[in-house]
């Protein structure tokens, strides 16, 4: 049996569904894992942090392998599934629960994400500031059964969310060569 050291990077990005499918598809990914974190309602629910009251973003937990997928290109892959910039939400999901941010496991996450986010604030691909917090990872809830793997068990819904949101045409707009019509 091949012995992997495998890490923890949690990334929010707005809806959780959007965020799954970019990292799920590649090499020396474990998993990917919906869920909620960074608030103080202990095991929340989809309503509750809908309501924004618990404090929790909407986020995802990848198990990576380093040696195959370093954390770096972790990174760079989440800059390109979110709008950096938007400090309310993502697209047209609204509010604390849809905010973005990098919850980092270790010293070495926290200053490859600073890192991260200094190269794009300085890259000038945005015009107003990067506002993506970087923040001390906490107890991450996995959601309900429903929302994990949303992409694969409901794929004509997803798409339909991804396209309709405007999430697949600000990638395109910013980072291009994505394709709408396969929700990534």
């Amino acid at each position: 049996m091949e012995n992997k050291k495998l890490e923890l990077a949690t990334f929010a990005g707005g809806c959780f569904w959007c965020m799954v499918k970019p990292f799920d598809e590649q090499p020396g990914i474990e998993k990917v894992v919906s869920g909620y974190t960074g608030g103080s309602t202990v095991n929340p629910t989809y309503e509750q942090v809908c309501s924004d009251t618990t404090g929790h973003y909407e986020a995802v937990q990848i198990t990576f392998d380093p040696a195959v997928f370093p954390y770096k290109k972790l990174l760079e892959l989440f800059w390109q599934q979110i709008d950096p910039t938007d400090p309310d939400g993502q697209f047209f999901d609204r509010g604390t629960s849809y905010r973005t941010a990098i919850f980092y496991h270790s010293e070495e996450q926290r200053m490859e994400a600073e890192t991260s986010r200094r190269a794009l604030e300085e890259s000038g691909r945005f015009d107003r500031p990067i506002v993506t917090e970087i923040l001390e990872a906490r107890t991450f809830y996995p959601a309900e059964d429903y929302h994990q793997n949303f992409y694969k068990r409901n794929p004509k819904r997803y798409n339909a969310y991804h396209k309709g949101s405007g999430r697949g045409n600000f990638i395109r707009l910013h980072w291009g060569g994505i394709d709408d019509e396969k929700g990534r």
